[in-house]
């Protein structure tokens, strides 16, 4: 495209200059009987600006982590601990709700076999509902906290990315390895120079661009189990067997 750009403005350049060179020259009188005009020959087009072939440089490669740079930032830690919080409460919940239903499955299975069928079924029926709101509720609960993690952190990459080039070129780098991709996008990286690794310097440079404070320090993250699932006990059918006389 550049190419083209320089093309076309060296041919509006002369054009330009004809026009001016047309309006600044006398005019000529016009002769009274002219004999055959011969056709003025046409403007030869300017040759295409030539091709600068690249040029071989020294390669100085930096390697990063990318990703991890990016969740390891003060923004990216802001992000994470409010993300905990907004969904906090309901992530309790159902971890109350998973701790009651297990009770009542025992409760259930603590029965006496004299207990009467209709007793029984309505448990294992109320039993039944609140496992499947349970699960129901444990799933949207996990879509919409990725959905909102990987909305949130997106944006944090595609801002922390710029100042990991820059860092990049002010330091004389040429190339600039990932190898903390998570989509395996690039070759393994099985050996590098630890002097090369960018990744701590990209993070304190983008701390002191973006303003972030750092997050004070948290507990370590609970990670939640799904709620098991729960297979009822079908009620006992009344038994059609005579007893013996």
């Amino acid at each position: 495209m550049n190419r083209i750009l320089v093309f076309a403005t060296v041919l509006a350049a002369g054009l330009a200059t004809s026009t001016l060179i047309a309006q600044d020259a006398p005019a000529a009188a016009a002769p009274a009987a002219p004999a055959a005009q011969t056709p003025a020959p046409a403007a030869a087009a300017p040759a295409p600006p030539a091709v600068v072939p690249p040029q071989a440089i020294p390669a100085k490669i930096a390697i990063i982590g990318f990703e991890q740079a990016a969740g390891a930032t003060n923004e990216g830690q802001k992000l994470v601990s409010d993300l905990r919080k907004k969904f906090e409460s309901r992530e309790n919940d159902i971890k109350n709700r998973a701790t009651e239903l297990d009770s009542l499955k025992k409760q259930l299975q603590a029965l006496p076999a004299t207990t009467a069928d209709e007793d029984r079924a309505k448990r294992i029926k109320d039993i039944d509902l609140k496992d499947n709101q349970l699960q129901r509720d444990y799933k949207d609960l996990q879509d919409e906290e990725q959905s909102d993690f990987q909305d949130g952190f997106g944006k944090l990459m595609q801002k922390v990315g710029p100042v990991a080039v820059k860092y990049s070129e002010d330091n004389g780098f040429t190339i600039m390895l990932n190898v903390g991709s998570q989509q395996n996008q690039l070759p393994t990286v099985l050996w590098f120079q630890q002097s090369t690794d960018i990744t701590q310097a990209v993070i304190n440079a983008y701390n002191v661009s973006s303003g972030v404070a750092a997050q004070p320090p948290s507990a370590p993250p609970v990670h939640h189990t799904a709620p098991a699932t729960h297979t009822t006990p079908s009620a006992p059918k009344p038994s059609t067997t005579q007893k013996p006389q």
